[in-house]
C-alpha cells in the first residue's frame, strides 16, 4: 500500500514536470553571469564593507551564530526590541514588528488581521505573498483590474453590509510592471467606502520618499493607511521584513501571525546589520538619485527604439515579448552577449505577457546599459519581427 502510494506521487510529479518541460516551463537554478541586471540590490549595497563590519562587530563581540528559539520563546534579544523601535521611528509609525521574510510578513500580516467575515480588495498585479496570505485569510475576495481606481470605487461602492470590515492591499512599486500606485487615490478611496488600506513597499523602501522611507511617505500619507509593509532584502541588502503599524497591532501580531509565533527568530548579528542598513539608506540620496537617472536613460532609450517597456517609472524596468519562447530566446541572446537577464512567464505573469524584468542598480552606468540596448536592438534586427503591440 505504501509502495503503490509511492508509486503514484513519483507518476503525478513526473506528469507535471514533463508538462511544464513540454510548454517550456520548466524552471532550473542557475547562477547570474556578466552584467546582473535581474538584482533587486537597488542601491548596490550588498557588497558594502559597512554592512560586512556592522555583522563582524557584532560577531566578535559576542552575538550568537544561532537565535535557539523563536522570539516568543528563547530568540528574542534585546537589539531586535532597539532596532524595531528605530525603525519605526524612521517610518514615522509607532511601532514596527521583524518578520523572517518579506513573504511570511504579508503572511502573517493577511491571515491575522483579515478574518472570513470581512472582505477583502486586492489589485490584480499583487505579489504572490499577498495573494497567499489573502487565501489563508478567507475572506471574500475582489481582485480590481491592475492600478483601475474607477474600478475599485464601483467594486467599494456595492453593498457589503454584511462585511465586519473592508481591506484594501496593494503593493506600491509593483513588481512585474516597475509602476506606482497612487497612494493618495487609495487613502481617499479607503476612507470613502470605511476600508482600512496595507501597502507592501518591496520595491520601494530604500528607493522612493525622504530619505527612501517609501512610496506612502512620498505622499505624506503615513498615518492614513493601516500598515506599510518593508521587505529588507531588496534596497536594504539584508533579510526579513518590517512590519510598521500601531502599537496594538504590533502586540496583535506578536499574538496572532503565525509565521512570527512560530519560526525560530534570526540570530542577532541580523539585526546589527538591518540597523546600518536602515541608517546607510537613510542617507543614500545620491545612489537614489543615480538609480533614478539610470533608470530614466534606459527607458528613454528603449521606448525611441519601439520596446514596449510598459507605462512605469522606476527602477524595475520590463521588456514585453509576448510569448514564453520569444522570453527564453532573447533572455539566452543577452546572456551569450555577457547580460544576466531572466525571462518572466506564465504563471509568474499572464499569458501573452512574457517578458524581460530589467532590474536596475545604481552600480550600472549609462555605458553599460547602451551596450545592453544595443544588443537588445539587435537580437529583434535577427528576428526581424517588430516588438510594437505585442500585448493585448
Amino acid at each position: 500500500m505504501v509502495k503503490a502510494q509511492v508509486r503514484e506521487l513519483t507518476r503525478r510529479m513526473d506528469a507535471e514536470l514533463a508538462a511544464l518541460t513540454w510548454c517550456n516551463q520548466l524552471r532550473t537554478l542557475g547562477t547570474i553571469h556578466g552584467v546582473n541586471l535581474s538584482s533587486n540590490d537597488y542601491l548596490g549595497l550588498a557588497t558594502d564593507p559597512r554592512l560586512l563590519e556592522a555583522v563582524t562587530s557584532a560577531l566578535v563581540a559576542g552575538s550568537a551564530v544561532g537565535s535557539t528559539g523563536s522570539r516568543l520563546l528563547s530568540g528574542n534579544a534585546e537589539i531586535w526590541e532597539e532596532l524595531e523601535s528605530e525603525v519605526a521611528q524612521f517610518m514615522g509609525s509607532e511601532a514596527a514588528l521583524y518578520f523572517n521574510s518579506g513573504y511570511s510578513a504579508n503572511v502573517g500580516l493577511l491571515s491575522a488581521v483579515i478574518r472570513p467575515s470581512d472582505v477583502v480588495f486586492s489589485d490584480a498585479a499583487n505579489h504572490a505573498s499577498i495573494i497567499d496570505g489573502l487565501r489563508l485569510a478567507g475572506a471574500p475576495k475582489v481582485i480590481f483590474p491592475h492600478l483601475d481606481m474607477d474600478s475599485l470605487e464601483r467594486q467599494l461602492g456595492k453593498d457589503f453590509s454584511g462585511a465586519a470590515q473592508k481591506f484594501i492591499v496593494s503593493e506600491s512599486i509593483f513588481s512585474m510592471d516597475g509602476d506606482r500606485a497612487s497612494i493618495v487615490d487609495l487613502v481617499a478611496l479607503a476612507e470613502r467606502y470605511g476600508a482600512e488600506l496595507i501597502i507592501d513597499e518591496a520595491h520601494a523602501t530604500g528607493v522612493v520618499g525622504p530619505q527612501g522611507r517609501g512610496l506612502v511617505a512620498a505622499s505624506r500619507l503615513s498615518d492614513r493607511v493601516l500598515v506599510t509593509v518593508h521587505p529588507c532584502g531588496k534596497a536594504l541588502a539584508g533579510m526579513g521584513c518590517f512590519v510598521c503599524c500601531s502599537e496594538e497591532l504590533k502586540q496583535y501580531l506578536v499574538n496572532r501571525a503565525r509565521p512570527f509565533i512560530f519560526s525560530t527568530a534570526l540570530p542577532s548579528y541580523i539585526a546589527a546589520q538591518m540597523r546600518a542598513a536602515v541608517r546607510i539608506v537613510a542617507a543614500a540620496d545620491r545612489e537614489r538619485s543615480d538609480l533614478a537617472g539610470l533608470s530614466a536613460f534606459l527607458r528613454k532609450r528603449l521606448r525611441e527604439a519601439g520596446f514596449d517597456i510598459g507605462k512605469g517609472d522606476t527602477q524595475i524596468v520590463p521588456v514585453f515579448l509576448g510569448e514564453n519562447e520569444r522570453a527564453i530566446r532573447f533572455s539566452a541572446l543577452l546572456n551569450e552577449a555577457g547580460f544576466g537577464v531572466r525571462p518572466i512567464r506564465p504563471p509568474s505573469v499572464p499569458a501573452g505577457t512574457s517578458r524581460l524584468r530589467l532590474s536596475l542598480t545604481a552600480k550600472l552606468s549609462t555605458n553599460l546599459l547602451a551596450q545592453f540596448a544595443d544588443a537588445l536592438i539587435s537580437i529583434r534586427a535577427q528576428e526581424q519581427v517588430p516588438l510594437n503591440a505585442v500585448r493585448s
